[in-house]
C-alpha cells in the first residue's frame, strides 16, 4: 500500500458549493428554493449542487438529533479504553457496536487505543453497563472513565 491510500483526498468544492453548506448545516430542513434565492440561482441549480455534494461524500444523508436528556439519558460518560494486545482492536470494536449505550467509537493514538462515548440513564447504569457489559470484553486489558458534567457547546466543522 502505498503513502496516498491512506490519505483523504478534500473534495473540489467552489464558492458556491460553500455557501449552500453554510445553509443546509445551520438547518438541514431548509427548502432548496430558500437556498437558491438566498444564492441567487435556481432550484434545480440547487438541486444538482446538493445531490452532487452527497455523491462525492462532503455530506451525508440528513438526521434528526435527538436530545438524550428528554429520553432520560442523563448520564454522559468518555472511556479511554487500554486493549491487552493491538490485535484485539477488531473484535473489540465488533463488541462494542453491540453495545446501544455506545454512541461513538475512536481508534486513537496516545494513552488509550480507543475511546468511546457512552450515554446512559443514570450513573447506577453506567456502573451496571461497565460492571457487566465493558469489563467482560474480551481483549481489554482496562478502562479510565471520564463523567461529562455539561457539554458547553458542539458544532461542525467550520466551512470556508
Amino acid at each position: 500500500m502505498d503513502k496516498s491510500e491512506y490519505l483523504e483526498q478534500a473534495a473540489d468544492i467552489d464558492e458556491l458549493d460553500e455557501k449552500i453548506l453554510k445553509l443546509i448545516t445551520k438547518n438541514a430542513r431548509i427548502p432548496f428554493l430558500e437556498v437558491a434565492r438566498e444564492c441567487g440561482v435556481s432550484g434545480a441549480a440547487i438541486h444538482q449542487r446538493v445531490q452532487r455534494l452527497l455523491n462525492i461524500g462532503v455530506v451525508s444523508g440528513s438526521e434528526f438529533i435527538v436530545n438524550p436528556q428528554k429520553l432520560g439519558y442523563n448520564t454522559c460518560a468518555y472511556m479511554g479504553i487500554h486493549l491487552e494486545k493491538a490485535k484485539f482492536h477488531k473484535q473489540v470494536v465488533v463488541a462494542l457496536r453491540k453495545i446501544p449505550e455506545v454512541i461513538e467509537c475512536h481508534y486513537t493514538t496516545g494513552q488509550y487505543a480507543i475511546f468511546i462515548k457512552i450515554q446512559t440513564k443514570t450513573n447506577k447504569h453506567l456502573k451496571r453497563l461497565i460492571d457487566e457489559d465493558l469489563q467482560e470484553i474480551e481483549g481489554i486489558a482496562r478502562t479510565e472513565t471520564f463523567m461529562s458534567l455539561e457539554m458547553d457547546f458542539k458544532r461542525q466543522v467550520p466551512i470556508q
